[in-house]
């Protein structure tokens, strides 16, 4: 038979709060016809929707005079806020706000399913479930249990709150009873934010023993919340704490904890780091950080970071097409051995402004730009507390020539002046100034070639000469003690990292870049370089790679392709072919399993307070056993003195409705303040409710 569509215009008068009821009524149907009972009857692929209600049933049966409904099953009931009934049988009233059905399951955002033996509807706002069993693990036709379910006497669904509340609870483990509740309260899947408890964690450590964290989510408000995590455990009583609050212009975070334990049993211990970003009017950002612990050992024990030196700051900053303005007030830290906060530059004040203009007249670009800096040390001590302060300018023009040959010329001149006033320190005068005129030009000429197959290939030969005139002032190092000669510095008129040093004289520099992209496979970049000056500066160390009249050579490269591999290393080489430093990291993506890894080698240099070689290797891996378990481990491994410095493993296990988390971790080294440890983690969450919610999750099929 064909399909009819009838459209029934209902006076319903019900209760102006369900604005749906107003709203007409729709019924599609195979058949349709009224009884002699005035009964509207429709039969085969029966379809009913009002607002955003929604009815699939093989039958209904509507009575003109009640407007009642009458459903028979099986019935698939939408109400539009992403709950889905399904039902054997339903009596509904006519704005199918209230009613009752029989063998019924109740799915809520395509997560949390109820099964119940019958689903009492009230106002179109609670559904009262009885008898139910409550469950986010798929469920099949085969008779076996879910992995966890909650069993309750009776289940009412609040869809306004958004929350589920249970009577006489049970949580099953398959069909084993783990514990009752005779309340519970949970949040359904729809709800963004709610106050309770999240996903409990087990932690174990050789220094703490083992412990329980109980974590409890507050919304203080749409814009705060508090999370407060008593950590309990035979050696430690920490409460772990974050709060969150977002403005209209920015946001801030502060995370922290407070302790008592039996490492240092007379003392309080803590950590609180904060964090917070804000818009301002005309452009400027406005950002902050703390960093502070009670002692130097506590990160190590309880886990909380990797810092060895803390940094609090306080930044204001714009930036603009052709200007950038910042100033900002640091405070540091150190919690490495053998350094000593009063020795050290613990308070900072840096500046920097700079603007670009672009002359119609001359062509090119003029550059601006203005440093301010200043450091103290808290001891009094002559030297060893020395506080400096310094102010940095450089004016300089820019132009770049590109000629018909495909040679590209690049010309800059400009000077610097430098201000700086040194205190606490006897061996040096206080007040220092000078200008230094500079100037340079480079040449390149990049040359391309296209492969049959589409790859294609560059070739960049570069040359600069580069002069810089004047002397060094008589001033100590203090912010340009290490070097990092490198790709992004090469054709650098000064490759010192701060300006309170500066290259001298007559410099050359002579690069070549090569690189080939092919879409269809390997991708490959290789740089060589080396810098020649006309006087050897000795500022530079000689692990730098540029002390002397000769720079190390430096030598660079990158090599991917399409199946995950991907290299890239550095390493300067010396006239001998001794390397004083490598650096190499790569990583591979291959079926189930992903590796990357690192390996530095450092040469023993007393000027950069390395007394002896770094050689370290670190390894980190994932391999996917299944769709639902994947194992992890890493491991730092120091090459030269032939001992593991950290090694772990992991083992975690996901589906629809559960994740599970375990973790080994062991810490080899130890120092005066902190021992060697191992820490072992175990964490598991049910899935389906709003606070354990998982983005990337596996489901079952049945039957497989």
């Amino acid at each position: 038979m064909r399909r009819l569509l009838l459209t029934l215009l209902v006076a319903l008068g019900l209760p102006a709060a369900a604005q749906d009821s107003e709203r007409p009524a729709v019924l599609v149907a195979d058949d349709l016809f009224i009884t002699r009972d005035r009964e509207l009857v429709a039969q085969g692929n029966v379809e009913a929707f009002q607002g955003t209600t929604r009815i699939r049933a093989s039958a209904i049966r509507y009575n003109d005079e009640t407007g009642a409904l009458v459903i028979e099953g099986p019935i698939v009931l939408n109400d539009g806020d992403g709950t889905v009934i399904l039902a054997d049988a339903a009596e509904l009233d006519q704005g199918l706000q209230n009613g009752l059905l029989r063998g019924a399951r109740m799915v809520l955002n395509q997560q949390v399913q109820m099964a119940a033996v019958q689903i009492d509807r009230v106002e179109g706002r609670y559904s009262q479930l009885y008898k139910t069993a409550v469950t986010s693990c798929k469920t099949c036709n085969d008779g076996e249990l879910p992995l966890w379910q909650i069993r309750a006497r009776r289940v009412v669904h609040d869809t306004e709150a958004q929350q589920l509340y249970f009577d006489d609870a049970t949580f099953h483990i398959r069909s084993v009873p783990v514990f009752y509740l005779p309340r519970l309260r949970l949040p359904d899947p729809t709800l963004d934010r709610a106050d309770g408890f999240l996903a409990p964690s087990i932690r174990t450590t050789s220094l703490l023993g083992t412990g329980l964290k109980l974590p409890y989510f507050i919304t203080l408000g749409e814009s705060r919340d508090l999370t407060l995590t008593p950590y309990l455990s035979s050696s430690t009583r920490t409460l772990e704490f974050r709060y969150r609050q977002a403005f209209t212009n920015g946001d801030i975070e502060f995370d922290g904890a407070y302790t008592r334990d039996d490492q240092l049993p007379d003392e309080t211990r803590g950590y609180l780091f904060g964090e917070g970003s804000f818009e301002l009017e005309r452009g400027y950002k406005l950002s902050f950080t703390i960093e502070a612990v009670s002692d130097s050992s506590y990160f190590t024990e309880y886990g909380y970071s990797d810092e060895d030196r803390l940094r609090s700051d306080l930044t204001l900053s714009r930036a603009g097409r052709d200007s950038f303005v910042r100033t900002s007030l640091y405070n540091f830290e150190t919690l490495r051995p053998g350094e000593l906060n009063s020795t050290l530059p613990t308070v900072v004040i840096d500046g920097e402004f700079e603007r670009r203009f672009f002359p119609k007249a001359w062509g090119g670009e003029l550059r601006f730009g203005l440093e301010a800096h200043s450091h103290w040390r808290s001891s009094d001590v002559d030297v060893i507390g020395r506080d400096v302060s310094r102010i940095n300018g450089s004016l300089k023009y820019l132009r770049r020539f590109t000629h018909r040959s495909g040679l590209v010329t690049d010309a800059q001149v400009g000077t610097t002046f430098n201000v700086f006033d040194i205190t606490q320190d006897d061996t040096f005068a206080q007040n220092h100034s000078d200008i230094a005129p500079f100037a340079a030009v480079g040449l390149s000429y990049p040359m391309a070639r296209r492969e049959a197959g589409g790859a294609s290939q560059v070739l960049t030969p570069v040359v600069q000469l580069g002069w810089t005139d004047g002397s060094r002032l008589d001033i100590p190092n203090e912010e340009s003690t290490r070097v990092e000669f490198d790709q992004g510095n090469i054709l650098s008129l000064s490759r010192f990292p701060r300006p309170d040093r500066r290259e001298r004289g007559t410099t050359a520099a002579v690069a070549v870049n090569w690189s080939r992209f092919d879409p269809n496979g390997w991708d490959t970049y290789v740089a060589v370089g080396q810098v020649f000056r006309s006087i050897s500066d000795p500022a530079f160390t000689d692990t730098s790679g540029l002390s002397g009249v000769r720079s190390d050579v430096l030598l660079a490269g990158q090599i991917k392709n399409n199946a995950g591999l991907s290299l890239t290393a550095r390493t300067l080489v010396d006239s001998d072919f001794d390397i004083s430093k490598a650096e190499l990291r790569g990583g591979w993506s291959f079926g189930k399993t992903t590796v990357e890894g690192t390996y530095v080698w450092l040469e023993a240099d007393t000027a950069e307070d390395r007394t002896e070689a770094i050689s370290e290797v670190s390894l980190d891996g994932s391999y996917d056993i299944n769709k639902q378990w994947s194992a992890s481990a890493d491991v730092r491994y120091d090459v030269q003195n032939s001992t593991a410095a950290t090694a772990g493993l992991g083992l975690t296990y996901n589906n629809e409705c559960v994740s599970v988390d375990l973790s080994v971790r062991r810490r080899y080294t130890s120092s005066t303040s902190v021992e060697p440890s191992t820490d072992i983690g175990f964490n598991i969450g049910l899935r389906g409710f709003s606070a354990s919610n998982g983005t990337e999750r596996y489901e079952r099929s049945c039957g497989k």
